[in-house]
């Protein structure tokens, strides 16, 4: 194990030292103080672990394509931007637009998230991205979602604290969310629709919990006990009509 303290390093060395490190076979790095360095983990390909101490700036993971990252903070905006494989743990929030264009790989975050998470994600071949999210979510949740999962838990909510923001799916073509309890359907994009999710779906919905609860150690039982929404696309080219001759 590597460990580098990143206070006051300016952020293209502090990712320079960070590939190094890489390159010459560490297996995991502990990076302490970091205070908004951006683009940590971007267009890494490998197994090895990254372990950041603060919080790490914009588009973390942007590119990345198979190590773990986690945070034990905060993380700014843009994180997993276009991620095609790997794994993030945040014990903390995370800002706007996570996991633009994501297209593999999974995101675990403990608290809340801001908007526009997910926008664009897709599958990719067989990789199907998915982002867990223990809090509430910001508005335009899933925007322009073609492919891929998110799973919105709403835990720790203050009184009166809505989990899911407005316009929920606008223009959602693929994919699916799930929301732990009910949505009001003022919340809605109007390219989206909520259903009852299957056995199969809870299946799926159970292990992602479990996975959620191993790494931020919340009760798989309490998270259980209210039942999901699933939300699904009407069309999967909503805007064809604009294209189309």
């Amino acid at each position: 194990m590597k460990v580098i303290d990143a206070d006051g390093i300016y952020y293209s060395n502090l990712n320079k030292t960070i590939k190094e490190a890489l390159k010459s076979g560490q297996n995991e790095i502990v990076l302490k103080n970091v205070n908004g360095q951006r683009y940590i983990g971007d267009g890494i390909t490998g197994n090895q672990k990254i372990i950041i101490e603060g919080i790490p700036g914009n588009d973390m993971a942007a590119y990345m394509n198979g190590i773990e990252i986690v945070v034990h903070g905060n993380a700014q905006d843009a994180a997993a931007n276009t991620m095609n494989d790997g794994r993030i743990i945040i014990h903390g929030n995370a800002g706007d637009t996570l996991g633009y264009a994501m297209r593999g790989g999974e995101v675990f975050v403990k608290g809340d998230v801001g908007y526009r998470v997910g926008i664009h994600m897709k599958e990719y071949k067989d990789k199907v991205p998915v982002i867990v999210v223990g809090g509430k979510a910001g508005d335009f949740l899933g925007e322009y979602m073609a492919g891929g999962i998110i799973i919105l838990l709403g835990l720790n909510l203050e009184d009166g604290e809505q989990m899911l923001g407005n316009y929920c799916g606008t223009g959602m073509h693929g994919g699916v969310i799930f929301v732990r309890g009910c949505v009001e359907p003022h919340k809605l994009g109007k390219e989206v629709k909520p259903i009852n999710p299957g056995e199969e779906d809870m299946n799926l919905i159970k292990r992602y919990v479990e996975r959620y609860v191993e790494y931020f150690g919340f009760s798989y039982d309490f998270i259980l006990n209210k039942g999901f929404t699933k939300l699904i696309p009407y069309n999967k080219r909503p805007y064809g009509n604009l294209y189309a001759y």
